[in-house]
């Protein structure tokens, strides 16, 4: 019983605060508090916020299997989804705003400028990647799901890179992220080994894991 209120208890502050930069956004938006640019402001929040919550969802698979604690897998789908719904959003802003809902030039914008290239090519990656976070998805993909996931991690890198292409200058934020990922991707890399050897492993898949989530 303790388990399911802590688990419940975390799902509820994940919804809180990933629902918190939207819901100021909107309010800005509307209040005319967002400061003399409201567009910038809501493209760079938008997309940080897919940022960050990406990384944090690439976490929980390490933070399980580091503290043993499997509930935690549950947070990973919302994660994911909640990063999903802010890179729409960021995606939408961009193509409104920036190209005036045309297709012409939407496409010269992905051609001509590499940090645009670099971040639609890190929203298509995650496309697939929302479309089968369902349990149906899961026992319909085995383990082939946990193949298509681990495109997250490129999803990831290709945000990192659309970060650093569109600040030039200051670039420490950027590598901050740049520094966790890399860490993530570190602890992956064993595991990763592991399936290829052969050897037998303690811990759950992560599609298995995924599919009991819930």
């Amino acid at each position: 019983m303790n388990q399911k209120r802590a688990v419940l208890s975390l799902k509820v502050a994940l919804w809180v605060c990933a629902l918190a930069p939207g819901a100021y956004l909107v309010s800005g938006f509307f209040t005319g508090s967002l400061g003399v640019n409201p567009v910038e402001k809501l493209t760079l929040w938008t997309g940080m916020t897919a940022l960050i919550l990406l990384t944090v969802s690439l976490a929980v698979t390490p933070v399980r299997r580091l503290t043993g604690w499997n509930p935690v897998i549950r947070l990973r789908r919302p994660l994911g989804l909640f990063a999903f719904f802010y890179a729409s959003a960021h995606f939408v802003i961009w193509f409104a705003f920036y190209n005036v809902l045309d297709f012409g030039y939407m496409w010269d914008d992905i051609m001509e400028r590499r940090f645009v290239t670099a971040g639609m090519a890190a929203f298509i990656v995650m496309v697939p990647l929302a479309a089968t976070s369902t349990q149906w998805a899961i026992r319909k993909l085995k383990k082939r799901w946990g193949i298509l996931h681990r495109g997250a991690y490129v999803a990831g890198i290709l945000g990192v890179v659309h970060y650093f292409w569109l600040v030039k200058a200051d670039t420490r934020l950027p590598w901050v992220f740049a520094l966790i990922l890399a860490v993530l991707l570190a602890f992956r890399l064993p595991a990763l080994r592991s399936k290829r050897g052969g050897r037998p492993r303690a811990s759950k898949s992560d599609a298995e894991s995924a599919a009991q989530a819930n």
